[in-house]
């Protein structure tokens, strides 16, 4: 077995690429050589990694030779195109894009809630939607003691989901006043926009189809009914969702919160008496799930109503993605047999 690792950041530019490079150098991940990737527009930028800088290479498939670990947030377009020529390299690729996450073969995995769907992977391994990660996380220990029957979720999206532009175009309208670069069809300052990604023709988007589709595979129960709007909101970072569980069987408030408290990522703040509950100002740089505002929805038979708030560049994407790295190389699974 290997103990140190060739990993190739796809997107390495991006946001959630830089806050991968920035996790692997905070958990201390075994990094052998550091392969950052990016496209033809980064060509000549550098990296700094552990004292050590690294400059950009253009995305091609000779930059995966001898690569082990390859980490991809650069599209979808370029994960279906170059995440098997990683893997025909002999590396395993886990995807922050949404190309292989429906994938029949392909394991979507959120670390606290399915680690065992890693070791059917063939190479590719999907990292879930940020909205997703956060809500499983969450409701996966009431799944695996009542059992769902029914979500109906809400969220309130920060702009930094959708890249560096949208991130420009909050900043330009709160400084000027006035619309900026033009990442949204509206203004987002001081606005909401109930519009994340595409439109079906069903009246719901191509996110709100994720968080039901991935959310369904994830804990591996088709039957559960999910409703989604996803909103987009003036925060730079930080997603929350309100989420309405109707779950199988009766329980108790104090059942559910010791729950939640002992269960891995989840962190409990909910006392309203103190104004306590989560917040995406309080929760950026932070790798957990923060859960508030719980309490029984009386219109429904057992019925919960949760406050969810989480990094959507951390735990929502970069975080899960080195989470999955490390349950790889820690053996945890038969994948360790890849890197040997």
């Amino acid at each position: 077995m290997k103990t140190e690792y060739s990993v190739a950041i796809v997107g390495v530019t991006g946001l959630v690429g830089q806050k991968m490079l920035e996790l692997l150098r905070e958990r201390d991940f075994p990094v052998r050589e550091l392969v950052p990737v990016a496209s033809q527009s980064s060509q000549g930028k550098e990296v700094l990694f552990r004292g050590v800088v690294y400059p950009v290479q253009k995305l091609t498939e000779k930059v995966f030779t001898d690569v082990d670990i390859a980490l991809f947030s650069a599209g979808a377009e370029v994960s279906r195109q170059f995440a098997p020529v990683a893997v025909q390299n002999g590396a395993v690729v886990i995807d922050n894009s949404s190309a292989w996450r429906m994938h029949r073969e392909v394991p979507l995995v959120v670390p606290e809630v399915n680690p065992h769907a890693l070791e059917n992977h063939n190479g590719i391994i999907a990292n879930p939607n940020c909205s997703t990660i956060q809500m499983v996380v969450a409701l996966y220990p009431l799944h695996r003691r009542y059992g769902i029957r029914r979500i109906v979720v809400s969220t309130y999206q920060a702009v930094s989901g959708s890249g560096k532009a949208a991130m420009q175009q909050l900043s330009e309208e709160i400084r000027f006043g006035k619309s900026g670069v033009g990442a949204y069809p509206h203004p987002i300052a001081y606005n909401c926009l109930p519009h994340i990604d595409v439109f079906y023709d069903d009246g719901y988007t191509k996110e709100e189809h994720k968080m039901i589709r991935e959310t369904r595979k994830i804990l591996g129960d088709e039957t559960i009914q999910i409703s989604a709007t996803c909103v987009r909101v003036p925060v730079m970072t930080g997603h929350s969702e309100s989420v309405n569980v109707e779950l199988q069987e009766p329980f108790t408030l104090d059942e559910v919160y010791s729950l939640l408290k002992h269960s891995p990522g989840v962190v409990v703040e909910d006392d309203v008496a103190r104004n306590i509950y989560p917040m995406p100002i309080h929760c950026q740089e932070k790798d957990a799930v923060f859960v508030g505002r719980i309490r029984k929805d009386p219109s429904v038979r057992h019925g919960l109503n949760m406050w969810i708030v989480s990094d959507n560049l951390r735990k929502g994407a970069a975080t899960n993605a080195v989470q999955i790295a490390e349950k790889l190389i820690a053996g945890d699974t038969q994948t360790g047999e890849r890197f040997s």
